[in-house]
């Protein structure tokens, strides 16, 4: 059973240490020196991960659910890891701890730091750092479109015969839906750097502040993210950016086949929720306080699809609008973007299916000898796909209030757990209260409650189940 999950996690953490390589680039060039702790950390990491590869190599025709299961829990825990030690090697983190937590951060797309002033840190770290994001954005993709379907989590079975040819062996398919992924992925990385370079953004700043928006991570190159370049022009570009990768990758290979993407009926629902809550935000503002109704429109929207997009970049501090904050960007939060793109939270589409499955009890309970269909756009949800979607929410749920106790239970008072449990399993990264908000950070909290966090993060990028089912003993039974 292991050994196809060695094999591929050991092939994840050898390409791991030669994306290293790039900031080690970097690093040599900014410090005129022959060497580089990035260096030092590819080396570790092409090492392990390919001796683990070619140890365990052999011809995969077929994977198991529980192979499934456990590859994509061990590749993440081990990116996570080997992903801190450049942390650990140069500036930023003070202990292993805080190194792995900036790590899982950057890599489940989180966004939440330990680091007080990024502005200081050498510019092969702050590449690192949107590096991890850019690649934690396109391993959800991935996960998302091409092994949750495979694993049956959460609804997303209907999506399982996606963009996939006719052979049904995990394999193929698998190869066939990341190529064109990685495609889709890389050229609105390209687009996205380009159009921040006319905004008025430095290459080097252009190239992070894109792989964070495409990749919906949030790690900026500057303290108070793109509130720093105070610019409606960038602002608007890093907008439209986090709602393109807060859409199905799918989607766009659909168009570029100039079909017709009918199995793409979240993305209307989606970006309609995302123009009705920043109207209703912007006109909240507008009639409550003195803000002009420009300002109003513009930091509103922003704050609106930072968050539901889970990305986490900031244009103003929203904590200081209101006592109201708090509860508006904890619902906000729990929205997340379409399913098969690099958002985390709930999604869209599993909110769809449970307010299908309501009204079809609503109207079932007026008259109950009608025949009413479970419909999401054109297609009818099946039973075993609706009990998902129950199942998944219901845990995720149940995770969020159990982490935000045992958060408490470190001392913290409720608020702050549950906004600090909430940013993490969510994967907005920042918080609804000022400590962690936009110009706020993670640094104060203790090394136990960073690890729980730290979980927190996993747990929600890897859709909840992933985790639960493993850690069941049905699981390890022959």
């Amino acid at each position: 059973m292991w050994q196809p999950v060695l094999m591929i996690s050991g092939y994840v953490l050898g390409v791991l240490g030669l994306v290293m390589l790039i900031p080690a680039g970097l690093d040599i060039a900014e410090t005129a020196t022959d060497w580089s702790p990035f260096l030092s950390a590819a080396l570790i990491s092409v090492f392990f991960g390919f001796s683990l590869f070619l140890a365990n190599y052999a011809k995969i025709e077929r994977i198991t659910l529980k192979q499934g299961y456990l590859i994509t829990a061990v590749c993440w825990i081990s990116v996570c890891l080997f992903s801190a030690i450049p942390f650990l090697l140069h500036e930023g983190a003070d202990n292993a701890v805080d190194a792995i937590f900036e790590a899982t951060s950057g890599i489940t797309g989180t966004g939440a730091t330990i680091m007080n002033d990024v502005e200081v840190l050498p510019k092969s770290v702050l590449l690192w750092r949107s590096l991890l994001n850019y690649i934690g954005g396109l391993g959800i993709v991935i996960f998302a479109v091409a092994l949750l379907p495979f694993l049956g989590i959460g609804g997303m079975q209907i999506f399982q015969h996606e963009n996939s040819d006719s052979n049904d062996k995990f394999m193929p398919k698998f190869s066939y839906i990341a190529k064109r992924i990685v495609i889709v992925y890389l050229v609105l990385t390209v687009i996205a750097t380009g159009v921040l370079y006319l905004c008025g953004m430095n290459v080097f700043d252009a190239v992070n502040h894109a792989m964070s928006a495409i990749g919906t991570g949030g790690f900026s190159t500057k303290n108070t993210s793109i509130a720093a370049f105070d610019s409606v022009a960038i602002e608007f570009a890093v907008m439209f950016f986090m709602l393109t990768g807060a859409l199905p990758m799918t989607f766009y290979i659909l168009l570029y086949r100039r079909m017709h993407p009918d199995r793409n009926y979240q993305v209307s629902v989606f970006l309609k929720s995302v123009l009705v809550l920043g109207l209703s935000l912007s006109g909240y503002m507008y009639f409550t306080s003195d803000y002009s109704l420009w300002y109003a429109l513009r930091y509103c929207f922003f704050t609106v699809i930072a968050v539901v997009t889970t990305t986490g970049l900031s244009a103003c501090d929203y904590t200081a609008w209101g006592q109201w904050v708090p509860a508006v960007i904890l619902l906000l939060s729990l929205s997340g973007g379409c399913t098969g793109s690099t958002t985390g939270s709930v999604k869209i589409f599993r909110w769809q299916v449970i307010y299908a499955f309501l009204r079809k009890y609503t109207i079932s309970a007026v008259e109950p000898n009608r025949v009413t269909l479970l419909k999401i756009g054109s297609i009818n949800m099946p039973e075993k796909v609706t009990m998902s979607v129950f199942v998944y929410v219901f845990a995720f749920m149940i995770s969020l209030l159990g982490l935000t106790v045992l958060v408490s239970a470190s001392g913290l008072n409720l608020r702050t757990s549950l906004a600090a449990v909430t940013a993490c399993i969510t994967n907005v990264g920042v918080g609804a209260i000022d400590i962690i908000g936009p110009n706020g950070n993670y640094a104060f909290f203790s090394d136990s409650v960073k690890s729980i966090l730290c979980f927190a993060m996993l747990l929600g990028r890897l859709e909840i189940i992933t985790i639960l089912v493993i850690c069941t003993k049905s699981f390890w039974r022959s």
